[in-house]
């Protein structure tokens, strides 16, 4: 058979790496569907293949330039032992809204670059006056000073702090909003899940197909559970529970396997 390059041929090969056609899979299609999304949930995840490092594009809009400037307003309720009930508090909306797809941010460019300064900018003048005759100029020497310069912006200036979550897809930026302009584009380093619709090799990852499979195999053993016990003609007594075991034994080692050896590391992917 060829291999599964789409949500429908991965299905079926599912059902074969449990025995079908030669043996009946009692599981409903929209339960196969549930373990299929599961499993490429927790692929993209925690799967180095399931994302993608990427740099997104985005224009602030006029709109997004005087949403910076103002605030939401939160009204507590009550809870546990304090009462906090009609307490309001406000939070700067101080945000874009990124794709559904993003996983994490890890770094903003700079809204201002050195390529584009004036010419009274340390950059300019340093390749006005320093870089006039490449051919005399020692690099290492450049190098040094590109690295003095960078030393002294991220001391007195910095890096713009930014806070993301992908359940609520906003990227705050807690920049002086004072400083953005309309039509100022923001570079976005960032990692992204594979679309399997687009990528369609995904769906022949080894690791995948071995855990979609035990998803369903525990799925099925779910289904079969009310018969556990009960004996069939022929004296064949289903064991539900052996199969159940058997499957979350086997979703625990591919989870581990997967934590171990393909997890991108967590820190380089946190914003």
């Amino acid at each position: 058979m060829a291999a599964p390059n789409s949500k429908a041929t991965f299905k079926e090969y599912i059902k074969r790496a449990l025995g079908a056609p030669v043996v009946e899979i009692n599981i409903d299609d929209d339960q196969l569907d549930d373990r299929v999304d599961e499993a490429l949930q927790y692929f993209r995840e925690f799967h180095y293949d399931g994302s993608i490092k990427c740099y997104l594009k985005h224009q602030l809009t006029q709109a997004e330039v005087d949403s910076f400037k103002t605030n939401e307003t939160h009204t507590a309720a009550t809870t546990g032992t304090q009462a906090i009930a009609n307490q309001s508090y406000g939070e700067g909306k101080n945000y874009i809204t990124l794709p559904e797809h993003v996983l994490s941010v890890i770094n903003i460019f700079p809204f201002h670059s050195g390529t584009q300064s004036n010419m009274f900018d340390i950059q300019y003048q340093l390749r006005l006056n320093d870089l006039w005759d490449l051919t005399s100029t020692s690099v290492l020497y450049y190098h040094q000073v590109q690295s003095h310069l960078a030393l002294l912006n991220q001391m007195l200036v910095g890096q713009i702090p930014i806070r993301y979550n992908m359940h609520s897809n906003r990227l705050y930026i807690d920049y002086n909003a004072e400083k953005l302009a309309k039509d100022e584009y923001i570079i976005i380093e960032c990692y992204r899940k594979i679309d399997p619709n687009d990528m369609t090799d995904v769906y022949n990852d080894m690791w995948l197909k071995k855990y979609a499979t035990a998803k369903v195999k525990y799925q099925w053993g779910e289904n079969l559970s009310k018969f556990q016990g009960i004996q069939l003609p022929g004296g064949v007594t289903l064991d539900s529970e052996r199969m159940k075991t058997e499957a979350l034994e086997e979703i625990t080692k591919l989870e581990e396997e997967s934590r171990l050896n393909y997890e991108m590391p967590v820190m380089d992917m946190m914003g």
